[in-house]
């Protein structure tokens, strides 16, 4: 060892100096790309800022608010794993970015480390007119035929997980139960039924949680590739979904050519793709597009991840915030008896639920306040201008704040007012620009209806079927990145049982 050192020493100052000097360099880049704009002076070589980000993601994202608006600009710089960040805080530099989503401008990633993580396979990865068809293509799986079908297979997975939840609740009485994992796994238990239902098995679901479990936890990893670490188990888990759905996909094509009636999302999916290539036939007209088996697993993995943590986010803000305003949750009750009791033993259907305009305007109140996905990451392909006197430079990844909207424009923003919604004030008008947690542009969210019928009823029923009290504790209502924003705690409350039975619809 000490021969080796002798042979190395004459070099050891070089090899020091080039090492600074590559230090420094990184240190140079990082200021000429970060120019006047808030932000650190001084980044950590290579890692930047990530561990903050990763050991309190809260106060990171905080912190970037107060940057961006402690002056004019309305955004701000920062460095992370070698890659120079800019969050924005203001609302028309947001829209700027979201309406320039093509090639020569702003690429939707969805997540830093994306395209390693979910493969090129995303809609999310895609511009122009192969994007607009594939949305026109998915349009069938959101049209109101479409939705009154998943509405009462989302019922019965709620009422399901309802009852056992009241049953670990009354084990221990004393002691509340924590809902987050709970609504979780609700919420892949609907996706899983709703999109692909009848294609799945027991033991497909089963492998089917533990993968999505593994994807779950490394999506807040570090990225490193290698065996052993979070983000590779994550990105293998990834692969075994998308050909578990695969698998659902090719059957669902093969019932659907048999003209059956749709019972889930990938059937009315696949029932118009059939109809288009039918239409074409009989017109005499190019075939369209036809979509392979993998292909639709990707699309629907895609769904899945966004139906996923965004909903289970929304539910438990949704439980919070109805549980502190004690007025809004008996309005919400009242209506919701003007249509609808567990005694009918019918579910709610779609029509009673675009009755129910307080109940709407609670879930869309409860989106705008607790925007459950806060940032939407964009790469820049290639500079753009964002504001007169600053040049974002290529490759950098933009964070337009969704979150940091919602409490602009809005009258008394902080305060959670469902009647913000209602006809008589129609803010969701007014401020729609400032209303981004569903997205913007070309990639505005195409389940939006779906997400917020989720959430309704969700609301409905929980508020009919329990009565719920939440366990108080200091900072319990704080945010928590996991990585949408959830309560501190976790959620935890003490359930009880309102109704006298619960209803058992088939």
């Amino acid at each position: 060892m000490a021969s080796i050192w002798v042979i190395l020493s004459p070099w050891t100052p070089y090899f020091f100096s080039f090492i600074a000097f590559l230090l420094l360099l990184e240190q140079i880049s990082y200021l000429k790309k970060k120019r006047s704009i808030p932000g650190p002076t001084l980044v950590f070589p290579f890692l930047g800022n990530v561990i903050s980000l990763i050991t309190n993601p809260t106060k990171f994202w905080e912190d970037q608010t107060s940057f961006a608006k402690s002056t004019r600009h309305g955004f701000c710089a920062n460095y992370i794993i070698g890659k120079f960040i800019l969050f924005i805080h203001s609302t028309d530099l947001s829209h700027k970015v979201f309406t320039n989503v093509r090639p020569d401008a702003f690429h939707l990633i969805g997540h830093p480390f994306g395209k390693r993580l979910f493969g090129e396979h995303n809609l999310i990865y895609m511009f122009g007119q192969e994007h607009k068809d594939h949305r026109r293509r998915m349009a069938p799986n959101f049209t109101p035929k479409a939705l009154a079908t998943y509405t009462v297979i989302q019922q019965k997975i709620i009422i399901k997980h309802f009852q056992s939840w009241l049953d670990e609740a009354s084990q221990s009485p004393n002691k509340p139960i924590t809902l987050r994992l709970l609504c979780r796994d609700m919420n892949l238990d609907t996706s899983q039924t709703v999109f692909v239902g009848p294609y799945l098995n027991e033991d497909s679901r089963k492998q089917f949680n533990v993968d999505y479990n593994y994807f779950n936890v490394g999506l807040m990893k570090l990225p490193v590739d290698l065996p052993g670490f979070a983000f590779r188990d994550a990105r293998l888990a990834v692969g075994r979904l998308v050909d578990t759905l695969s698998v659902c996909a090719a059957q669902s094509q093969i019932k659907m050519r048999g003209d059956e009636e749709p019972t889930c999302l990938i059937d009315f999916w696949m029932q118009e793709n059939f109809r288009e290539i039918q239409e074409a036939k009989i017109n005499g007209s190019q075939k369209p597009f036809e979509y392979t088996s993998k292909q639709l697993g990707g699309f629907l993995f895609d769904f899945l991840f966004a139906a996923q943590d965004a909903s289970t986010s929304s539910l438990l803000w949704a439980m919070v915030l109805l549980e502190s305003h004690p007025q809004v949750l008996e309005r919400v009750r009242a209506e919701v008896a003007k249509f609808w009791s567990p005694e009918s033993e019918q579910p709610l259907t779609a029509e009673m639920l675009r009755e129910m305009k307080y109940l709407e305007a609670v879930a869309r109140e409860v989106v705008r306040i607790r925007t459950p996905a806060t940032l939407v990451p964009h790469i820049a392909g290639e500079e753009f201008r964002l504001t007169d006197d600053y040049v974002i430079p290529k490759g950098t990844i933009v964070f337009p704040s969704v979150f940091d909207s919602s409490f602009q424009g809005f009258p008394e923003p902080e305060k959670f007012d469902p009647d913000r919604f209602t006809e008589e004030r129609q803010e969701e008008r007014v401020y729609k620009k400032n209303y981004l947690a569903f997205g913007a542009g070309p990639h505005g969210c195409v389940g939006q209806r779906y997400a917020i019928n989720h959430l309704m009823l969700f609301i409905a029923l929980f508020t009919a079927l329990i009565d719920f009290k939440r366990h108080k504790t200091d900072g319990c209502d704080d945010i928590a990145y996991i990585p949408t924003i959830a309560p501190k705690d976790d959620c935890k409350v003490f359930l009880s049982q309102r109704c006298t039975r619960f209803p058992s619809f088939s």
